[in-house]
């Protein structure tokens, strides 16, 4: 027709395909593809920062575990600093009233008997109540296990130093600590060395109440196996690690125990 283009000069408006200068395809807008300018696949690109961007996140998740744990144990060392001056020791008149005509091993004997036996109830407890676990209960139930056995033991050393003839000194509160450093370093306390009553009171015997407690989480943790396993487990494991605490801190006090015919040498 007249004035019309003839049909072989008319220009195509689908722009081809075009090799960039770095052997990118062209946009159809003429910018040259992500490819061309990075010199890789996109893809790549954005696995990699997808990977960047979950470890950035398993990083934060186990910062804020980290701080969790941390804060758990803290907690149960303050439960169990909090409650050590409420718990009611006997001093050796009483013991020696209650126990008529026992010698010093006789009667330490007798005491390591009734803490292991009560050890290994709260153990026997704890197992029972998880029977049928429910997994936000478990660490409840592992930091009562942990604070039971701690406040039956801090009574069976007190008590020990009374039968020993080495008595903390100190107010209630200054003797509670002392004790409770003995605790934590599984040994008995030197009355002749002040430094050692002074460090039980300080920082230091906060962090090694939280390692102690660390620790006793790991080994509590067979404890809470269901069907009454954990029951007998945690009953075995109590009683046989207060019998050996029993001994480290008697090794101890032997050391430098004060006869009983000796009454106005003690602290």
């Amino acid at each position: 027709m007249a004035g019309s283009t003839p049909f072989r000069k008319r220009r195509s408006r689908r722009p081809g395909p075009t090799t960039g200068a770095a052997g990118g395809a062209a946009s159809p807008t003429g910018d040259i593809a992500p490819a061309a300018v990075t010199g890789g696949p996109v893809g790549a690109d954005a696995g990699r920062g997808r990977t960047a961007s979950l470890a950035a996140a398993v990083g934060r998740g186990a910062r804020k575990g980290g701080r969790g744990a941390r804060a758990g144990l803290s907690a149960v060392a303050d439960r169990i600093i909090a409650n050590a001056p409420r718990i009611p020791v006997r001093d050796l008149a009483t013991l020696r009233a209650q126990f008529p005509g026992l010698g010093p091993e006789e009667l330490a004997d007798k005491l390591v008997a009734g803490a292991a036996h009560g050890t290994s109830t709260v153990g026997a407890g704890v197992g029972a109540a998880a029977m049928l676990p429910v997994p936000p209960a478990l660490p409840a139930e592992l930091a009562a296990e942990i604070i039971g056995v701690a406040a039956v033991e801090f009574k069976l050393i007190a008590e020990l130093h009374e039968v020993y003839g080495l008595r903390a000194p100190g107010t209630l509160g200054q003797r509670s600590m002392a004790y409770l450093g003995a605790w934590a370093d599984e040994r008995g306390i030197d009355v002749t060395a002040p430094l050692t009553i002074n460090a039980a009171l300080g920082v230091q015997m906060r962090r090694e109440l939280r390692q102690r407690v660390l620790k006793r989480t790991f080994r509590s943790l067979p404890n809470v196996t269901p069907f009454m396993i954990g029951a007998t487990v945690g009953a075995v494991m109590n009683r046989r690690d207060t019998k050996r605490l029993a001994e480290k801190v008697r090794k101890d006090l032997r050391a430098r125990q004060i006869p009983w015919d000796a009454p106005t040498a003690r602290p």
